[in-house]
């Protein structure tokens, strides 16, 4: 796999790819089997707290800022945009759905390093992986309001700014609400 030419058609800069072939690397896809065994209710869970606790944080910014940093609400519009003849409720609701979706996803993959890589989960890590997690999702958003035919107006520069410390938030959270799920078992 070229992750160098990958890379580039993506949008990405050095400093992704070599976060995209660190997590390649690290993350072996024939290892996906063990992925499905994981207790799923245990990756739903530390998905949509940590995913809860980053769009909290996004919508408490948006008003503090007084910009549109509201995830799932633009994961609404793009649809909308791309697909005009859905309603607006439905593509609201696919927009909050693919938000949680892609953060259960997320908690998965830490969950697989925490578990069967031997990463600790300390806190100093759930920083870690959320940061690593806000450059990938910098440079997925960036690439798709490239791509998108009619991204919705944004004050783009901010929003790609703020998705780092969002998924900070995500990471620790998923971090301890990881831990917290431990002590219970």
């Amino acid at each position: 796999m070229n992750i160098i030419k990958a890379g580039s058609i993506a949008g990405f800069d050095f400093c992704h790819q070599q976060t995209l072939s660190f997590l390649l690397h690290t993350f072996e896809w024939y290892d996906c089997y063990i992925i499905s065994n994981m207790k799923i209710s245990k990756v739903v869970s530390v998905g949509a707290t940590a995913t809860t606790f980053m769009t909290l944080y996004s919508y408490i910014l948006s008003e503090i800022k007084d910009e549109h940093f509201r995830e799932p609400e633009i994961l609404g519009q793009l649809l909308r945009r791309l697909i005009p003849l859905i309603k607006k409720k439905y593509t609201r609701a696919a927009g909050w759905q693919a938000h949680y979706l892609v953060g259960i996803l997320f908690a998965a993959v830490y969950i697989y390093l925490w578990s069967k890589k031997g990463i600790t989960p300390t806190v100093k890590n759930g920083l870690l992986f959320g940061g690593i997690s806000g450059l990938i999702a910098m440079g997925v958003w960036k690439s798709v309001m490239k791509m998108h035919p009619n991204p919705p107006l944004l004050h783009f520069k901010k929003f790609y700014m703020q998705l780092l410390p969002a998924h900070i938030v995500f990471g620790l959270a998923a971090t301890l609400s990881y831990n917290n799920s431990l002590k219970q078992n």
